[in-house]
């Protein structure tokens, strides 16, 4: 179904505020440099899974529109460290993006264009009005029929002017790996030249491909994929991926069973790809290729978690970023970043499931079915079978605790706070701080070593166990390493005491000797940095704006098909109005003796294909629409007393 996209009362777009600019030269853009042309602006942060997806849903329209419109990222961090110059500009060239850049680290153009959400889009006219204002991705379809309608208007206005627009590439360079991600050892025979030891598979990101590294971590022994993104299955010089993350070896008798010896993580494909070692061949073991969105009657049922079919081929998947061999579930255990869940893959039966997760964006522990992620990112099974998690976008450190029930585990955070809270502290694991964490991996003394990628370290775990004196020694986090560059990965070596760290920004692999004695780091705890809003204490009466698009309704069959979650940082800042419930308007009651806080809210509705006043037929298509919001606030006399948000995003 085709968006229609309302049009915005006729507002002056705001300048182009920033630090600088990337893709452009070296060159400054204005607003006066681009009139004429269709402008979308995208406000994206490059930690955040929702705007790589609109990265990729706008590639498309650029290239169709490319004589018309210009895209332009205004970069606004979520993160202390992506406020960081060569970290953005390191983004921009992992992620491919072929439009200007700005970058908004002090977030005044997100102020200016009232964002609150990552990501937003705006799309100014070739007047340089706005046209239209946007939260969350799904919109290209939208956008496609904006993007005509403007191009016609203003081309028999006059006020339309075709050619190239200001992004310049930049300079290619030569790298043996780019930006490579995650990593496994060789620990068995696969196939070729068996005895040479200390050999690591290896996913070369930036490069599309997979690899086969020496002990030496420099030279490549064997690969597969072309290295131009895309997607095909075959032989390993004629296949392709898209920025290939995860990788699992399967055990020896398994892959002989199966067919294939590796599995990967296909992350922008969408899909599990498998590989045969012996043969070279890769093949697709999972996804259709279409992003998942999380199903409508699914979600809203008792049960969230279960199986999805034995068809594994025509299952939607959602960027998944790691996968992991269990032994304890005999299962290939997924991270799909896309949802926010955790899925199963049996390679025997080819049945795929939801193991864990709501697909609500947060951190909730408890049971699988009830239990919230944010773009879980790394995966560690540890001696005794229970799964660890690097959950990146809470910046925090999770267990399913899977030993105890494999068919059921329970979640539960040890290290980690929420969204918004982030930092560089050991000590405590309550107290303690990450920020951004991408991999995992458990140690044979029960500890577990996490690459705490944004703060460029790796960081230890050591739960509370027994002295050899007898005496307890209370759970602790510390610092292994730091000074890394975006390190996405960490592993042990073969010999057994040195580590391996998938240095990502490096573009390389290295080893760091483990020390005798951990360095212990307090550099404090933050929480993400954005313009606050000033609400009055006391009550505020929230709403959600929800229209479904042409050619849908909601689904009302059983019930109010919306759906509203709030909770707030501090806990004591919301005295009434926090928890879920149906419906789209809520009235908050404000801690007065509260001066700030965070308000997080997720709004959900779901709409199936039908017109409006005819019942929903039979086998329509559903579909769930949903969107996270972390405001910060403060509490000011005179502040407002409404508070209304947009869950397609049109204001």
């Amino acid at each position: 179904m085709t968006e229609t996209i309302q049009r915005s009362a006729r507002v002056r777009a705001s300048e182009l505020i920033g630090r600088g600019w990337l893709n452009t030269g070296g060159k400054q853009v204005t607003l006066e440099d681009l009139r004429g042309k269709i402008v979308i602006l995208d406000f994206w942060t490059f930690c955040c899974i929702n705007c790589l997806h609109v990265l990729d849903e706008l590639r498309p329209l650029e290239e169709r529109f490319h004589d018309v419109l210009v895209t332009v990222g205004v970069h606004s961090p979520k993160f202390e460290h992506e406020a960081d110059p060569d970290a953005l500009a390191a983004a921009v060239e992992r992620y491919e993006i072929e439009h200007p850049v700005l970058d908004d680290p002090e977030l005044v153009t997100w102020q200016n264009y009232s964002a609150r959400a990552w990501p937003t889009l705006v799309v100014i006219d070739p007047e340089g009005y706005i046209a239209a204002s946007l939260s969350g991705e799904g919109h290209v379809a939208g956008l496609t029929s904006l993007v005509e309608e403007l191009a016609a208007e203003h081309e028999a206005k006059g006020t339309l002017h075709r050619g190239d627009g200001p992004y310049v590439a930049p300079e290619p360079v030569s790298r043996t790996l780019r930006f490579p991600s995650k990593a496994v050892p060789v620990n068995r025979t696969l196939g070729a030249d068996d005895d040479a030891p200390g050999r690591f598979l290896v996913a070369d990101t930036g490069h599309h491909r997979i690899v086969e590294l020496a002990g030496d971590l420099e030279t490549v022994t064997r690969s597969w994929g072309t290295g131009e993104k895309g997607y095909g299955d075959g032989g390993p010089e004629s296949a392709q991926f898209n920025e290939p993350q995860g990788l699992a070896l399967l055990p020896e008798k398994l892959a002989a069973e199966v067919g294939y010896d590796i599995v990967v993580a296909d992350t922008v494909n969408h899909r599990l790809r498998g590989i045969n070692v012996t043969t070279g061949d890769v093949t697709t073991l999972a996804g259709n290729g279409v992003q998942r969105l999380l199903d409508a009657e699914r979600t809203r049922s008792d049960v969230v978690v279960g199986s999805l079919g034995t068809d594994p081929l025509n299952v939607s998947l959602s960027s998944p970023w790691d996968v992991l061999w269990s032994d304890t579930t005999g299962r290939v255990i997924v991270a799909m970043a896309g949802t926010h869940q955790i899925f199963s893959f049996d390679p025997l039966t080819g049945e795929l499931a939801v193991y864990a997760g709501t697909g609500l964006e947060g951190l909730v522990d408890g049971e699988a079915g009830e239990s919230w992620f944010a773009q879980t990112s790394g995966l560690t099974e540890d001696a005794a079978g229970d799964i660890w998690i690097a959950d990146s976008e809470t910046s925090s450190l999770r267990v399913l605790r899977v030993s105890q029930s494999p068919e059921a585990p329970a979640v539960e955070t040890v290290v980690g706070e929420g969204l918004f809270d982030f930092g560089f502290r050991d000590g405590d694991p309550a107290q303690a701080r990450l920020q951004h964490p991408l991999g995992v991996t458990a140690l044979p003394d029960g500890s577990v070593l996490v690459a705490d990628t944004y703060n460029g370290a790796i960081r230890r775990y050591q739960a509370e166990h027994l002295a050899a004196d007898g005496s307890t020694v209370p759970a602790q986090v510390s610092t292994v390493a730091r000074g890394l560059k975006e390190p996405s990965d960490v592993l042990l070596d073969a010999d057994g005491t040195t580590l391996l760290v998938v240095e990502t920004n490096a573009h390389q692999l290295v080893r760091i000797a483990v020390p005798e004695e951990y360095l212990s780091v307090d550099e404090g705890a933050a929480q993400t940095q954005r313009p606050a809003t000033a609400v009055a204490p006391g009550q505020v009466q929230l709403s959600v704006g929800f229209s479904a698009p042409t050619g849908q309704k909601l689904d009302d069959r059983w019930g109010d098909p919306t759906q509203l979650q709030v909770s707030s940082t501090p806990a004591e800042l919301l005295m009434e109005g926090s928890g879920t419930s149906v419906g789209l308007q809520r009235t908050l009651q404000l801690n007065s003796e509260i001066s700030a806080g965070v308000l997080h809210i997720t709004a959900r509705a779901a709409a199936c294909d039908g017109a409006p006043g005819e019942e929903i037929p039979m086998h329509a298509a559903c579909h769930l629409y949903q969107q996270d919001w972390g405001i910060p606030v403060t509490l000011e006399e005179g502040g407002d007393s409404e508070l209304h948000l947009d869950l397609r995003g049109v204001r």
